[in-house]
């Protein structure tokens, strides 16, 4: 299952049905569960841990020293879970002593080619990141969020479950849940409810959405205001929940 051109060290820890590619490199803390497909000429060093039946496909660069002048050598990890896709020419840096110490990828991802998470970056399950999608450093990706092509966020930004970046998207603030934001300097344009209804959302759970979009974007409230409308909201519905807890968690303002 392991091509003779693959440079695998003793130390590393693969599964017996693991698959490696011609000419991939895979150094010593670095750990591989059942089912996974690694293709040609990969990278995968430090403490890296990757979980079941993920496809890897060639010429990633996974697990490396952060891109992050504090960082000094420390033993830091990248985590990736269950049934991610992975495509071509992506980096997934490790964590830093200065963030959580990991960088964490959930399970069902889809990732296409180009893509770049920094150090500390946290990404939860069912994401798909489009060609170019970039994180920098300490972002959040919480479930089923979409992003474009090319779209990039900033440090320590959270993008909020259900979420939609458009192509191109520049994110320099948290987007919350549910919510779609669209443009070069990206702004608020509604929820995302194409994405919802393809999840079976309810057309009362749209309803409610859309009230709660207008108590956080047109009513002019102030954040703690707001909080108290939501859970107002929450009470005919707990699809307001996810913007409950991302206003009781995210540091950053929100994109407006």
């Amino acid at each position: 299952m392991i091509h003779p051109t693959a440079l695998v060290d003793s130390a590393a820890q693969l599964a017996a049905d693991v698959e490696v590619g011609p000419y991939t490199i895979i150094g010593p803390q670095v750990s591989i569960d059942s089912g996974t497909v690694i293709g040609s000429h990969c990278v995968i060093t430090g403490r890296t841990r990757i979980g079941k039946s993920n496809r890897i496909f060639q010429f990633n660069s996974l697990g490396d020293e952060p891109q992050d002048m504090k960082y000094d050598g420390e033993d830091t990890e990248l985590i990736i879970g269950d049934h991610n896709t992975i495509r071509e020419f992506c980096t997934l840096n490790r964590g830093t002593l200065q963030g959580c110490g990991n960088t964490r990828i959930g399970d069902h991802n889809w990732i296409m080619a180009y893509v770049h998470f920094a150090h500390d970056c946290q990404v939860g399950n069912h994401t798909i990141f489009a060609n170019n999608a970039s994180l920098a450093g300490h972002v959040t990706v919480d479930d089923w969020a979409i992003l474009g092509g090319f779209s990039i966020v900033h440090q320590f930004c959270t993008i909020g479950a259900h979420s939609f970046l458009s192509f191109g998207s520049q994110v320099n603030q948290s987007v919350p849940p549910y919510v779609l934001v669209a443009g070069e300097k990206a702004s608020a344009r509604g929820i995302n409810s194409e994405g919802l209804k393809r999840r079976g959302f309810s057309a009362d759970a749209m309803r409610i959405l859309r009230r709660a979009y207008k108590v956080m974007y047109r009513s002019g409230l102030s954040r703690e205001q707001t909080r108290e409308e939501l859970e107002q909201l929450a009470e005919q519905d707990q699809s307001i929940k996810p913007m409950l807890d991302f206003l009781a968690t995210t540091e950053r303002s929100y994109l407006r």
